[in-house]
């Protein structure tokens, strides 16, 4: 079997070291648009080069005979990638274009909720004037301004965090829709975040174990947002916060958006629904979907996940997920990224060299290392702008897991910075004290 993984990142990565554990063991080749070690140690062969570049990715693919790709990116999917393998004879693990609007259009998102009745929606309106936007802000109170388009996780602002006033969400509003052809305005939501990562064979949603993001730059949830500092999982793959109803209705919202966008367009969604939700004080709401697997999310399921990945791959092909049981092994994960010093920040300190900097790995002990927006070269590795290496901790508890991720961490040396409070038990305890004061209503 030869597979076609495309991206670059630590996601494609743990995807990539999850389908070579296949008891078919595959061949696997990689498109990507930086050199990352870790994927082009498990492939056979590989491309650098753009996404955008189309048609020399489908030559590249032929030529090696893929059977099949899975897309990690949410970039390639909104260029058509999948369209133009699936024109050429190769099916994928991922939506086509039209598909992909679940992530890249979040009015189409929505639109689909409110059209077919889905549970889930917070109170919104979609605007493509400054007509009416001030009146519904003054309806619902504090909002949260997204774009119509892919913004790389950065580009939500939220009333309190990234502006203050009406005043000053209108500015905001504007500035989106010189750039965007929409603005999507909503009610902001109080509770804690989770992410439920599904497989979707266009008929049959699986849910696997949830994860909790953290997007904020530095320890205590402060600083601008980031694509994700790092992110954890528990044992008995729920969270802290979280009841078994609450996943269940998280699930059957992905469930029924499955169903919906089937209706919608007539065309069955193969991949991975991503599904980032809120739980605040009155239920499960859905802030975002992605048509891909997370970025960290994916470490922390794919290394625990016992199911065969290609045999899931080919089940989502060709229609017959129901037929596979899906199963993780019961262990807490915690990743935490290591990214140079200026990431995120706005304007970083006069001389900062952390960009395109050289960095080493010591030892990380047990914890496992994904190499992410990294470019290896004759004489070492370099960061890019991005986050560097995701550090992976798998054990019985969360605890112990955590303590392996932060030895992983410190053993990256150079120009770096992590966000040493992921999984800790005092950020977990804030957490759970956070839905319990919205539950009490104090």
């Amino acid at each position: 079997m030869n597979i076609l993984v495309v991206g670059h990142g630590a996601r494609e990565h743990a995807i990539t070291e999850a389908l070579a554990r296949s008891a078919s063991n595959p061949v696997i080749f990689a498109v990507m648009k930086a050199n990352n070690p870790g994927i082009a140690a498990l492939a056979r062969d590989y491309l650098v080069g753009k996404y955008e570049e189309l048609e020399a990715i489908v030559s590249f693919a032929v030529a090696r005979k893929v059977d099949w790709a899975i897309i990690g990116p949410e970039d390639p999917l909104a260029l058509g990638i999948v369209d133009a393998l699936r024109q050429a004879g190769i099916p994928c693990v991922g939506p086509t274009k039209s598909l992909a609007r679940l992530e890249t259009s979040k009015s189409f998102t929505r639109r689909l909720l409110e059209k077919y009745n889905i549970p889930g929606n917070p109170r919104f309106r979609i605007f493509s004037t400054r007509a009416g936007i001030r009146e519904f802000m003054a309806e619902v109170g504090s909002v949260v301004i997204k774009p119509d388009g892919l913004t790389g996780g950065k580009g939500v602002l939220v009333q309190g965090d990234h502006f203050q006033t009406r005043e000053e969400a209108m500015v905001r509003c504007e500035e989106i829709m010189a750039h965007h052809k929409v603005v999507v305005v909503e009610e902001k939501l109080d509770g804690e975040e989770f992410s439920l990562q599904c497989f979707c064979d266009g008929d049959t949603v699986v849910g696997t174990p949830a994860v909790q993001d953290h997007k904020r730059r530095f320890p205590g949830d402060v600083g601008p947002n980031t694509g994700g500092m790092g992110s954890y999982s528990c044992a008995d793959h729920a969270l802290p916060f979280l009841t078994p109803e609450h996943i269940t209705e998280a699930l059957h919202i992905t469930q029924a958006v499955g169903r919906a966008i089937y209706e919608e367009t007539g065309e069955k969604y193969k991949g991975i629904m991503y599904g980032g939700f809120i739980v605040t004080a009155s239920g499960v709401r859905l802030l975002e979907y992605n048509a891909r697997f997370g970025d960290p999310e994916a470490m922390n399921i794919l290394p625990i996940l016992k199911t065969d990945l290609a045999r899931l791959c080919e089940a989502i092909i060709s229609g017959t997920l129901r037929e596979v049981p899906v199963e993780f092994e019961r262990k807490a994960t915690v990743c935490k990224y290591v990214v140079p010093l200026a990431y995120g920040i706005p304007y970083p300190p006069a001389g900062d060299r952390s960009i395109g900097a050289r960095i080493e790995i010591g030892d990380p002990g047990e914890a496992k290392v994904y190499y992410s927006s990294v470019d290896a070269r004759s004489d070492g590795l370099y960061m890019t702008s991005s986050r560097a290496i995701g550090m992976v901790g798998i054990a019985e508890t969360l605890e112990e897991a955590e303590r392996i991720a932060e030895k992983g961490c410190l053993a990256v040396t150079g120009p770096v910075d992590h966000r040493p409070d992921i999984g800790t038990r005092e950020l977990i305890e804030k957490r759970i004290r956070h839905m319990e004061k919205l539950r009490s209503g104090r």
